[in-house]
């Protein structure tokens, strides 16, 4: 399947759309493609060439605004560009996650990368991942939900971190890239989250008990040749640094090691535990899964359905280390794309 037939699609309304722009640039590098679309925060779409994609400087930290005219004004009025293509998601965030974007492809029969819309929406809810994941008696870390419009929001959160000794986690429940992640080990740390939080844009939030351990991250990849987990990646992070936004995509106090220097029964042993996480969750394609490994063993975090494609993200590193190019990456994954729409009846 030719990649030359393909639309990377970037950009978005999300808080993570830097994230993205810094993925299709990696892709731009990597892919010959048909054409390169960018979705302003007005959901306008531009065709962007490959050298204006890549001549942006900082994609983490500045915005992308395009140096051309709309193609179009919304999708729908670009689906008769579409026909006939693939789009190769390159959306982190909401409308990229949360199975909108899946449900307008599909019901306009276009092949997309990916998993389907309601893997995406499960996936992208934290606390309804967190009740699959437990029928399935997959370990999860305790948690509650939080509404920061509820009057009896700050007296439930203050509450759940006493009950921990001031060492929780607490983050939106649907939300990437660590974007309002808080990480909890003081009083003084529970009070600039809660300032924050009364500040924010997010209303619904997730509070966890804070796990001791080695954090890992691990891809899944789906393939029409069938499933198979990624070396682990580990996040070190130095004291006093959180794996936070600036830790994540600009280094700030994280050393990241692919593949992670894990036993070989231990990897084993999150590699399948991620592979079962992907199938519970119904999902496509590929995805991430993280996890803290603790002395009991390795317990979810949560699971990603369009994980970043950075030169810095994990998928590429752990991709690399399997000597697999994100080209014929691509290439199974077009592949998977159009099988799904030929199971749909398709032609």
């Amino acid at each position: 399947m030719s990649l030359k037939n393909s639309i990377i699609l970037f950009g978005g309304q999300s808080e993570e759309r830097l994230v993205s722009v810094a993925s299709a640039q990696n892709l731009a590098l990597k892919l010959e493609v048909h054409a390169f679309w960018f979705l302003d925060q007005k959901l306008k779409v531009y065709n962007i060439s490959k050298e204006e994609l890549l001549a942006h400087p900082n994609a983490f930290t500045e915005q992308f605004v395009p140096k051309v005219s709309p193609l179009t004004q919304n999708l729908s009025e670009a689906l008769p560009l579409m026909k006939g293509k693939n789009i190769i998601l390159s959306m982190h965030g909401d409308e990229g996650e949360n199975g909108t974007l899946q449900d307008f492809f599909g019901q306009n029969n276009i092949a997309y990368t990916g998993s389907n819309p309601e893997a995406s929406r499960l996936a992208f809810d934290k606390k309804a991942t967190k009740n699959v994941l437990e029928k399935e008696k997959i370990p999860v870390a305790l948690d509650i939900t939080l509404s920061s419009i509820d009057a009896s929001f700050e007296k439930q959160v203050r509450d759940f971190s006493k009950k921990f000794d001031h060492h929780i986690v607490v983050k939106p429940t649907a939300s990437g890239s660590s974007v309002g992640l808080f990480i909890i080990h003081s009083e003084e740390d529970l009070n600039l989250c809660l300032k924050k939080i009364k500040s924010g844009s997010a209303t619904t939030y997730i509070a966890e008990n804070f796990l001791e351990g080695r954090e890992l991250t691990i891809g899944v990849w789906q393939s029409p040749q069938g499933i198979t987990a990624l070396p682990a990646s580990e996040v070190v992070v130095q004291k006093g640094k959180n794996f936070d936004y600036l830790g994540k995509y600009l280094g700030d106090g994280v050393k990241e090691l692919t593949p992670a220097p894990l036993d070989p029964p231990v990897a084993k042993q999150c590699q399948d535990l991620a592979v079962k996480v992907h199938l519970a969750i119904g999902c496509e394609g590929y995805t991430r899964t993280d996890m803290i490994l603790t002395k009991s063993g390795p317990i979810v975090l949560e699971i990603n359905t369009l994980p970043g494609l950075s030169k810095s993200s994990f998928i590429p590193q752990q991709l690399a280390c399997i000597n697999v190019s994100l080209k014929d990456f691509f290439e199974q994954q077009v592949k998977l794309a159009n099988i799904r729409l030929k199971k749909m009846g398709i032609n």
